[in-house]
């Protein structure tokens, strides 16, 4: 029998009101997740990807309740997340944590490193403050830091050093799975390196799931074992890593993938630029959302959702919301 998803997310859909006018009426909608499906297995990587705008963090925040979801269901280890409430949906973050992009906004400048790691065993009451002293010296170490940086402050560290205290943070309940939103886009490019390496021990280590959410598809290829290809609020493409780097099918990820830089010089690239701009999310196209950019547009394209399902004759596990999906 199948082993079951860790983590199982059907049709989430996120919307936010637009208020205007002089009675603060409803005016708008902004469709930043519409429809959105994909599993995470126990210990695996799904990298999310996408151009900025595209409802990548959104999704992040509603899997973890820090936003409502307008619709869908979200399920972690066969428990629905959103009928969760109070200390029942408490207990469950400590099993699902998260990353955030900048590791200055993140962090509290008040409180030392040693008060934000202990915060989460403070909220879950976990052990006295000696074993929380403990602790704090333990996860220091295992991310790289010294033990004498308890009693400093956030900005007494450079940008690589507070996102390894966001790391302890988020390790400190040993959860099974930890959302990453942009975690080293903040970053020099050596120091990225050392977090990604950092995060892919811990995942051996400690048997964690990753949902990686990166805009840098070098990035993702290096850490993830699935890719799901966000465009303007919807998933175009989803496969294993490989599938999707070597043999692209949808338009909008060829041309992510075509816009790699290749580090050989004898190497032309083959870069394939978009033409125009991302609609807006307030007004997007009503059924492909990729039609006013994409360039194999026909008729069908302004007339039918494309939906994401396996191409005929292909790889079971790679998905593809086109509905050219290997013929083009």
């Amino acid at each position: 029998m199948a082993e079951l998803p860790l983590l199982q997310v059907d049709e989430l859909v996120m919307h936010f009101p637009v208020h205007g006018g002089v009675l603060y009426r409803q005016v708008a909608t902004v469709h930043a997740v519409d429809g959105v499906s994909f599993t995470i297995g126990a210990g695996e990587t799904l990298g999310l990807v996408g151009e900025s705008g595209c409802g990548k963090s959104t999704i992040a925040r509603a899997l973890l309740r820090l936003y409502e979801p307008t619709a869908g269901s979200v399920s972690f280890e066969q428990r629905d997340v959103l009928s969760l409430s109070g200390g029942d949906l408490r207990a469950l973050r400590a099993n699902m944590q998260m990353i955030f992009q900048d590791p200055f906004e993140s962090l509290n400048p008040r409180h030392t490193v040693g008060d934000i790691i202990a915060e989460p065993f403070i909220i879950h009451k976990r052990g006295d403050a000696a074993y929380r002293r403990r602790r704090v010296t333990e996860l220091l170490e295992r991310v790289g830091l010294s033990a004498d940086s308890v009693d400093r402050y956030p900005h007494e560290f450079s940008g690589g050093q507070r996102q390894r205290i966001g790391i302890a943070r988020a390790i400190a309940l040993d959860p099974r799975l930890i959302i990453c939103d942009e975690p080293v886009s903040a970053l020099d490019v050596s120091i990225q390196s050392q977090i990604l390496n950092l995060l892919l021990d811990l995942q051996n280590e400690m048997g964690i799931a990753f949902l990686f959410i990166a805009h840098d598809l070098a990035v993702v290829r290096h850490i993830s074992d699935h890719v799901a290809v966000m465009y303007l609020g919807r998933i175009v493409e989803i496969a294993d890593s490989e599938s999707i780097y070597r043999q692209p099918l949808h338009p909008y990820t060829r041309a992510l993938i075509s816009s790699i830089p290749i580090a050989d010089p004898a190497r032309r690239q083959q870069f394939k630029p978009l033409h125009g701009e991302v609609p807006s999310p307030l007004n997007p196209p009503p059924h492909c959302r990729f039609v006013d950019r994409c360039p194999h547009v026909e008729e069908i394209c302004h007339s039918e959702t494309p939906v994401l399902k396996a191409v005929d004759g292909g790889n079971a596990d790679h998905s593809v919301a086109c509905h050219f999906a290997g013929r083009l």
